[in-house]
């Protein structure tokens, strides 16, 4: 069984959680660590010889078109996380059409390869904005992976399926974030600050069940300052966001590795849009 492994192409200060203390005017201030991170992502990539799919702001590809040139020559997807990190539900309608085509359109100049996945900021789609598919197939992307089917106090559609699926409204794949049941919960077992939290046994043990019991492929997802335990520390954080997003920073990278040799990893457009892996 191939699972999809995707990074999430953002820096440490451009996390959801740190919009009320870094405004967006401010990050052509703050020095970026975004290029080093990717660069040690490929080559740990290379060295496992896993191919992956990279969901990647328009804003740093537009600053940084070599590593995006970079991603894309090693032989991965290059995939749309919006212009600059926006939830869909901070959006209307009209602005999110104009941020994804915008996103697509510098990704696809930069890159030179076609984009054809999207991830949402946070996680972002819900039962509240389910028009942001329709304008999703409109901007011609393909699939979206936007929602985790888990309760959680920043996102979440904990009713969707697990699995992918496509949408009534758009005829678009939607690939939600992995998750197990246990006792007739949904647990989060596809990585980000959950991969951290959780011993890494428990990890292995979930994707395993998903694969062998459940006959599914499992995503995961990270993000480059997850492997970056030196990153400049935000000051006026309060206390859940600052254990959220520095716990375990500095084992990230050795589990990664484990995950890395433990499963098989693949792009998401050749394991969910199986006729583009034929062509390739």
């Amino acid at each position: 069984m191939v699972n999809a492994m995707t990074v999430d192409v953002e820096d440490y200060f451009q996390v959801s959680a740190f919009e009320p203390h870094v405004d967006r005017q401010q990050w052509r201030d703050i020095p970026c660590r975004v290029e080093g991170n990717v660069e040690r992502i490929l080559e740990l990539f290379d060295q496992h010889n896993v191919k992956a799919t990279f969901f990647t702001l328009g804003w740093i590809a537009e600053r940084y078109p070599h590593m995006v040139q970079r991603i894309v020559a090693s032989g991965h997807e290059l995939a749309s996380h919006g212009w600059e990190h926006r939830r869909v539900s901070s959006q209307t309608p009209e602005e999110f059409l104009e941020d994804i085509r915008r996103t697509r359109g510098v990704l696809e100049d930069v890159g030179g390869q076609t984009v054809l996945g999207y991830r949402a900021a946070s996680y972002s789609i819900g039962e509240g904005n389910r028009w942001a598919w329709d304008a999703l197939r409109e901007a011609g992307y393909r699939y979206s992976s936007s929602i985790v089917p888990i309760r959680h106090d920043h996102y979440g559609m904990p009713d969707a399926p697990r699995f992918a699926f496509e949408t009534a409204e758009a005829g678009l794949l939607e690939v939600p974030v992995t998750t197990v049941n246990v006792a007739g919960r949904n647990l989060n077992c596809g990585g980000g600050g959950w991969f951290r939290l959780f011993p890494y046994v428990f990890s292995r043990w979930a994707l395993r069940r998903v694969n062998q019991q459940e006959g599914q492929a499992g995503i995961f997802y990270f993000h480059p300052w997850e492997i970056d335990p030196e990153q400049p520390r935000m000051p006026g954080l309060d206390a859940k966001t600052r254990f959220r997003h520095y716990l375990n920073l500095e084992r990230m990278q050795g589990r990664l590795e484990r995950l890395l040799c433990d499963f098989s990893w693949g792009r998401m457009d050749h394991i969910f849009l199986p006729e583009l892996s034929r062509e390739h």
